[in-house]
C-alpha cells in the first residue's frame, strides 16, 4: 500500500509564540485528514526536522511524503535548503518518495487573502 503523508513545513523558531499559529494549523489538519495523515516538521531550530519525519514515515509503513512550504514565496530555504534535506533523507530512505509542492504563498487563494487583509487594514 502507498500511503501518503502531508508535512506541513515551516522555517522554525526558538519563540515559542512564533510556533502557536503552525501547531494549529498542523492539529486542525490533523483533525480533518487523520492524525496519522499530516505532521509538522520545522527547517531549523526546531524539532521535528524533515529528517524525523522520514524516519518516523518509514517506521510507520509510509512511502511518500509531500512537503509543502509554509513559506510566502520560493527563496533560498526552498530553493536551495529544503532541496538539499530533501536528498538528504531519500539517501538515507531510497524507498521514500519526497515530493515538494510550491510554498504556500504562491497558491493565488493566499494572495487574494493577503489581498484582502491589506485592504481592510487601508479601511
Amino acid at each position: 500500500m502507498n500511503k501518503s503523508r502531508l508535512i506541513l513545513f515551516a522555517h522554525g523558531s526558538r519563540d515559542p509564540r512564533w510556533r502557536k499559529p503552525f501547531e494549529v494549523l498542523s492539529s486542525n489538519m490533523a483533525t480533518e485528514l487523520g492524525a496519522d495523515c499530516v505532521r509538522l516538521a520545522y527547517l531549523e531550530m526546531f524539532r521535528p526536522t524533515l529528517f524525523d519525519i522520514a524516519t518516523e514515515a518509514v517506521r510507520d509503513g509510509f512511502l511518500h511524503l509531500r512537503v509543502l512550504p509554509l513559506f510566502l514565496s520560493a527563496g533560498a530555504h526552498v530553493a536551495e535548503d529544503i532541496p538539499t534535506q530533501v536528498a538528504e533523507a531519500q539517501t538515507m530512505y531510497p524507498q521514500l518518495h519526497i515530493e515538494v509542492v510550491p510554498p504556500v504563498g504562491e497558491h493565488p487563494s493566499v494572495v487574494s487573502a493577503i489581498e484582502a487583509i491589506a485592504r481592510e487594514a487601508l479601511r
